[in-house]
């Protein structure tokens, strides 16, 4: 393959991971769909191909719709213990970030309510609120109509919104700092009721982690009292904890997947997230991942950045 066609792939690269991370949940998953696409643009009759970027978006999507469907996705997701891949702020999958849809559409919230749609209904909302493309195009891609389109489309906005707290998406590395170091510090004091302030009444979460590494299933947490109880045993020093991950973990802030997250370090590997929804000044949902496939590439990107002073150590 000549220079020219490689050049071509390239420059559309970030986008078509970004699509098919949207897609998929999975960075990782997204990056093996991608390079499967580079194989196929390698091996096609580029001269019959009159838009390159049309063709691998098709492509691409495709590709990760089968993935979507494979018997082992679907098995691995019904098992009840899969959440999305975190992204560290910068990430170019978390691409294009211009519009609140744009950015609202690649949360951690969002992409598990991504997990109730049927694939194709998936495909055409990501394509619609997340790149903007025409019912016509989104119909060309997936091989349906333009009415289909628009049903697929008009379904999976109403089930994202009924299943959406209303949150902000707007955050910046000083706000992240400042949400991150109150929670921690109430989290720290001992103090049930300055937790608990911090809480939206409607507060809810769900995390891989039983505190000891990844849980067997998903655990959820709904109201302020439980996820206080939970996080002040998170927070609760026993040599049990620091003898499991080898130490006393420094405490840092971060924005993960446009949201403010707190990061939990051993030296400069990360061994745990909890990404924050917040409203206003208050946190009204959070994702705790701890499984280690699904922050290899967070912390690859934590460590290229240079980690700020932690805020705290744990135990």
């Amino acid at each position: 393959m000549d220079s020219s066609a490689v050049a071509t792939f390239e420059a559309s690269r970030d986008r078509l991971a970004s699509l098919a991370y949207r897609l998929l949940g999975s960075a990782a998953d997204a990056e093996d769909t991608v390079q499967d696409a580079f194989l196929r643009w390698q091996a096609a009759d580029r001269e019959h191909i009159e838009v390159p970027e049309a063709w691998l978006t098709k492509v691409v999507t495709n590709l990760a719709l089968d993935r979507l469907r494979s018997a082992r996705t679907r098995r691995e997701r019904a098992a009840g213990t899969w959440l999305p891949e975190p992204l560290l702020d910068g990430d170019p999958m978390l691409g294009p970030a211009d519009t609140a849809e744009q950015r609202e559409s690649v949360t951690l919230a969002v992409l598990m309510l991504l997990e109730q749609l049927s694939p194709v209904e998936r495909a055409a909302y990501v394509l619609r609120e997340a790149f903007a493309y025409r019912h016509s195009e989104i119909a060309e891609i997936l091989g349906i109509t333009e009415s289909a389109s628009q049903q697929h489309t008009s379904r999976a906005r109403r089930r994202v919104a009924a299943g959406q707290q209303r949150r902000d998406t707007d955050v910046d590395e000083a706000t992240a700092r400042r949400i991150v170091g109150a929670f921690v510090a109430a989290a720290s004091s001992g103090r049930t009721e300055q937790l608990v302030a911090l809480l939206t009444d409607d507060a809810a979460g769900v995390s891989d982690s039983a505190g000891f590494g990844p849980a067997k299933k998903l655990i959820r947490f709904a109201g302020p009292q439980r996820i206080t109880r939970a996080i002040r045993s998170a927070f609760t020093p026993s040599p049990a904890k620091r003898a499991f991950v080898g130490g006393s973990p420094d405490v840092h802030a971060a924005v993960v997947n446009g949201c403010p997250a707190i990061l939990f370090a051993l030296g400069d590997q990360v061994f745990g997230a909890v990404v924050l929804e917040v409203r206003g000044e208050q946190v009204c949902g959070f994702q705790g991942v701890a499984t280690p496939e699904r922050l290899t590439r967070l912390t690859e990107a934590w460590q290229r950045q240079g980690p700020a002073e932690p805020l705290a150590q744990l135990w």
